[in-house]
């Protein structure tokens, strides 16, 4: 005995709800998307062409797929007809992966993805699954979607400009040294800019030109040999220039892609050469990707930006801006590793926010050992006298205060430092343990009063046993997110160009690890 199955039959359709499970996932992405104001989408109206799909609509398939690991265009559109779930977010539409694809670049949509990520936090803080107390900030690469060799390297850059430049002023010397071009107004009396060299360019083509008409209006051989011959080196150094010409405005423009980074990609400018963690080559090979940032509680990613500068040291600040202008109000507590610990990130959350800073610093796990603690050498066990503001040396030697000194990085953050300098090294017998200067030159130590002021509140603020413990959590927060995005999620290369459009889809892949961990954990 079998149950009923009759293909010719003609079966009614019914709602497609009705074949999903109470807590399948898409209901989840259908209350979120949802939850997004109306006028959110007021930028996607069109008062003329063919009617648009609804934009509510496409942020729900492309979300419900990516919770699926599904990132391919053409795979969400096969999916649109063979996955119910899929069906019913659609009701019935069927857009192309063309669509699909146009649409999850578009640059409004970058908006309507921050949206879902307030919505759902705000989600998470009426149900109470987080307590809005602190964020935690941690970083990853992703692989960008670039070529492996496409890349372009500052120092290479900057290496051939230099050369360019002392050719093209040495060609430039010798032009006007034999008077085959006149000399001209520069920019510059050691550069020859762009501008300079079109002009050289345009004058050597005159004077090969005219040249070039005598040859043709003289009728003597002797004369047009000579001429000719005349015309050789000014048309060689021509050949030079318009080469020279092209070169220029070439490192011009990869010293403006450059910005403050040292490389990129030629198939994707914003994308930078960094170390990955997942070295399949096993030799340290450099890939193009971008540094992708987050703040999670709860294991939960609550925001989100993508830098194109490896370090995580830079990235803080912009991250935080971008955090309060898009994304929600900074909590009490920030907390992140001893990779944002630096002296221009203490200062902006101690004087420009409200928060407080739960961020170790790079020597902050060494200064708690005995070793360093009892290390004589270590200049932070050195004697301070107040009085003659001076250190003692375990030699028994002063440093007294010399000069005050200011540093500024490439970035234009400046520090000042108070040198001090040790009176005489001379017949040391730490001298190859207490440092490393040639001899002749004395032991001198940098202190820096304002950046010791923030590492003792840091320590003191992490010695407590409330925010030691916020601090604690940190691992077991932020790091999961990211196991999760690459692990279970399966995201792990980009499959777009351009900042802009891998904001948009990092947006789209890390609200899918929000909304399966929401559906795993109602469903349990």
């Amino acid at each position: 005995m079998f149950k009923d199955y009759n293909m010719n039959q003609v079966i009614l359709p019914l709602d497609l709800e009705i074949k999903l499970q109470k807590n399948d996932i898409s209901f989840a992405v259908h209350d979120l998307v949802e939850q997004i104001p109306h006028q959110a989408f007021a930028s996607f109206i069109r008062s003329s062409g063919c009617p648009a799909y609804h934009p509510r609509m496409m942020m729900k398939i492309i979300l419900c797929a990516y919770t699926q690991s599904v990132f391919s265009g053409r795979k969400i559109e096969a999916l649109l007809g063979d996955s119910v779930r899929m069906m019913w977010l659609a009701q019935g539409h069927e857009p192309s992966y063309r669509t699909i694809n146009r649409f999850r670049v578009y640059p409004e949509v970058k908006a309507l993805l921050r949206e879902c990520f307030v919505q759902f936090r705000c989600h998470l803080v009426k149900e109470k699954y987080i307590d809005d107390e602190a964020i935690f900030i941690d970083g990853t690469k992703l692989e960008a979607n670039a070529n492996k060799f496409t890349f372009v390297w500052r120092k290479s850059v900057e290496k051939y400009s230099t050369d360019l430049i002392e050719k093209s002023n040495q060609l430039y010397d010798e032009l006007v040294e034999k008077e085959i071009i006149p000399e001209i107004e520069r920019e510059s009396p050691e550069v020859l800019s762009t501008e300079d060299l079109a002009n050289v360019l345009g004058k050597l083509e005159k004077s090969v030109e005219g040249i070039t008409q005598q040859i043709e209006e003289s009728q003597d051989v002797n004369e047009r040999k000579k001429l000719r011959s005349a015309r050789k080196i000014p048309k060689q150094i021509l050949k030079k220039f318009k080469d020279f010409v092209g070169r220029k405005q070439k490192y011009e423009q990869d010293m403006a892609t450059f910005g403050m980074r040292n490389s990129y990609s030629k198939t994707d400018r914003d994308a930078t050469f960094m170390r990955m963690k997942d070295d399949y080559m096993k030799n340290g090979q450099l890939k193009a990707g971008y540094n992708l940032q987050i703040a999670t509680e709860g294991q939960y990613a609550l925001a989100y930006d993508v830098f194109p500068n490896p370090t995580d040291t830079r990235t803080f600040i912009p991250f935080l801006n971008t955090i309060e202008k898009h994304f929600f109000k900074l909590p009490k507590y920030i907390v992140a590793d001893a990779g944002y610990g630096s002296e221009e990130n203490y200062e902006d959350v101690f004087e420009n926010r409200t928060s407080t800073p739960l961020i170790t610093y790079n020597m902050y796990r060494k200064e708690k050992k005995k070793s360093a603690q009892k290390n004589e050498f270590n200049t932070a066990n050195w004697t301070y006298d107040e009085e003659t503001d001076s250190f003692t040396c375990p030699n028994g030697q002063q440093l007294t205060f010399r000069y005050l000194s200011n540093k500024t990085d490439r970035n234009g953050f400046s520090r000042e430092f108070k040198v001090y300098e040790c009176e005489s090294c001379t017949g040391c017998p730490f001298r190859s343990e207490c440092t490393k200067a040639k001899e002749g030159n004395h032991r001198k130590l940098l202190l820096n009063e304002k950046w010791e002021q923030q590492k003792e509140k840091i320590r003191k603020q992490l010695s407590e046993e409330k925010t030691g413990e916020i601090y604690g959590r940190r691992k077991i927060d932020v790091e999961p997110v990211f196991g999760f995005l690459k692990a279970n999620l399966g995201f792990t290369r980009l499959s777009v160009r351009g900042k802009e459009r891998v904001q948009n889809e990092i947006g789209f892949a890390l609200m899918a690890v929000n909304l399966r961990k929401l559906t795993a954990r109602n469903a349990t």
